[in-house]
């Protein structure tokens, strides 16, 4: 599908038809508004290499680069938005794939801050393509959504049954610092994922959906008491799955509870789903560089660097 067509099928869903006014500054998709990306990684001698990069601000890549001590081989790559953020009007595509064999991590540079907005929305599409025996980390840091803002992003995800992809999203209730009105204060924050086997049937699908004033954002079973959120997926051969979900049990502490965190099957054999609360993103970073590591070390055979598992 183009790029105008992934695009405009977000366009087309339900939660984004009450913010379809145009921006007064310019218009939604126009010339520099839509930011793409498209990250292939392969096999070189032997050395897996970025070999496939295509850009177009505000979304940037510049290199890969090598500087995991546990996995020198990894090419890493971080996504550059040098538009200072998420505004009204912007739409983004990202398309990375990895090759036979292969492994890549990408990640971003920093918070994915979604502005506040008075008309139109912002959408993101992406697609993650990885075949036999790669393995894919793509961890993007927390998003940020502002009091007032409204964001759309569709992931589709296809994987070869021994492939192994870690993904997920990390997110904060809003700039809680900043205004108490700001927690939650979001107009929309749409992030539904699919995952199917190459020519294959979907193996499942699921959607966050949070819209102003719901109240059920607040339940004790949902986020009360806690501001920071992660949902995190390996898909991994059942083998590998098994022993992951064996390591990491589960965390729910009977005294503080600065964060809570589990993990479940998901279906047809795809792997695992972590899920973490927390009070701050540290807690649930600490949550989900444990689950991280462990997931390296039976994938993989390898570690994370120190750095990683500091708090």
């Amino acid at each position: 599908m183009t790029l105008h067509g992934r695009l405009g099928r977000l366009d087309a869903a339900r939660e984004v038809q009450g913010y379809q006014t145009q921006p007064r500054q310019m218009r939604a998709a126009a010339p520099g508004k839509v930011g793409e990306l498209r990250l292939g990684f392969s096999l070189r001698d032997g050395r897996s290499v970025l070999h496939d990069l295509y850009r177009v601000a505000p979304l940037l890549v510049q290199q890969a680069l090598y500087w995991d001590e546990a996995m020198p081989e990894l090419p890493i790559c971080p996504i550059i938005s040098v538009g200072g953020g998420v505004l009204q009007g912007d739409r983004y595509r990202i398309d990375i794939s990895v090759e036979a064999g292969a492994c890549a991590q990408v990640t971003s540079q920093s918070a994915n801050r979604i502005h506040q907005m008075d008309a139109n929305y912002a959408s993101q599409h992406q697609t993650v393509r990885v075949a036999s025996g790669a393995y894919l980390e793509y961890l993007p840091d927390f998003t940020i959504p502002y009091k007032g803002s409204r964001f759309i992003n569709e992931t589709e995800v296809t994987v070869a049954e021994d492939a192994t992809v870690l993904y997920g999203e990390m997110l904060m209730s809003g700039r809680k610092h900043h205004h108490e009105d700001e927690r939650f204060g979001l107009d929309l924050l749409s992030m539904a994922v699919s995952v199917r086997r190459p020519g294959g049937p979907e193996l499942f699908a699921e959607k966050l959906l949070i819209e102003k004033g719901d109240p059920t954002v607040n339940f004790a079973a949902v986020m009360r008491g806690f501001d920071a959120f992660a949902s995190i997926m390996c898909l991994t051969p059942p083998d590998v799955a098994a022993r992951i979900r064996e390591r990491f049990g589960t965390l729910f502490p009977a005294e503080e509870r600065r964060a809570i965190a589990g993990v479940s099957r998901l279906p047809n054999g795809a792997g695992l789903m972590l899920r973490v609360v927390g009070v701050e993103s540290y807690d649930v970073r600490q949550e989900v560089r444990r689950f991280w590591r462990i997931v390296r070390e039976e994938a993989r055979g390898r570690t994370l660097p120190e750095e990683f598992l500091w708090r």
